[in-house]
């Protein structure tokens, strides 16, 4: 998975459906944060497609000739959410079994696209900002994932340390990285991050991948 914090997220449409695949590329190209790249039709070349345009995000159909979704996607190395009529239990079943992030059945509209794939950035977003997750880190990607936001809110009501972790970000005239807040804020590391990653989220705070004299990355938080 490759760190995102700039740009469009790229979205792949696999349908053999030409006017469907248009369809839901006009959706997602309607989206702030989102590009559709040219829908395919054809599922024997999804994955020369996938290795060469390296795609964020896959929309794969289900039901295709030649070769199924289910084939297809355990194949693909991608984050990939599953679209299709066929809604016995048995279809969803394999689909998260072979790797579907979720499904997303036929017919839908603009907002439960929306909703999908939004949830999906925000889920993308805490797995970029942060270090070891807990339980309830884990359980509030899940809740992400399906289009639930569960992280705290960056306003009046939140937390007083989320409060003065997002004030000393706001206030600083450079990229901060986790141990300069947590100096800042006089809290643990760990504390830090668990709000800096809640507040990429919420996209209160920007994140980015800086290089250290090592080459590996470093994390680093600035104001929107």
């Amino acid at each position: 998975m490759s760190g995102k914090t700039t740009g469009n997220y790229r979205v792949l449409i696999v349908d053999d459906d030409f006017r469907v695949g248009a369809l839901h590329a006009d959706m997602v190209n309607a989206l702030p944060g989102f590009q559709a790249l040219e829908p395919v039709q054809d599922p024997r070349v999804v994955p020369k497609v996938v290795a060469a345009q390296k795609p964020d995000l896959v929309l794969l159909d289900l039901y295709l000739p030649h070769v199924s979704g289910l084939e297809l996607l355990p194949a693909l190395g991608v984050d990939a959410i599953m679209i299709s009529a066929a809604t016995e239990p048995e279809n969803i079943s394999q689909a998260i079994s072979c790797g579907a992030l979720s499904f997303i059945i036929k017919p839908f509209g603009a907002k439960t696209l929306s909703s999908k794939l939004k949830g999906w950035a925000r889920y993308r977003r805490q797995l970029e900002g942060a270090g070891q997750l807990d339980q309830q880190g884990i359980d509030r990607l899940y809740k992400t994932l399906q289009g639930a936001d569960d992280a705290p809110a960056a306003g009046a009501s939140a937390a007083p340390t989320e409060q003065a972790v997002l004030a000393c970000v706001k206030q600083s005239a450079r990229p901060m990285s986790v141990a300069e807040v947590a100096e800042a804020v006089g809290v643990a590391r760990a504390t830090a991050q668990r709000y800096l990653a809640a507040l990429v989220a919420n996209e209160a705070l920007e994140l980015q991948l800086g290089y250290g004299t090592r080459g590996r990355p470093e994390h680093r938080y600035l104001s929107r």
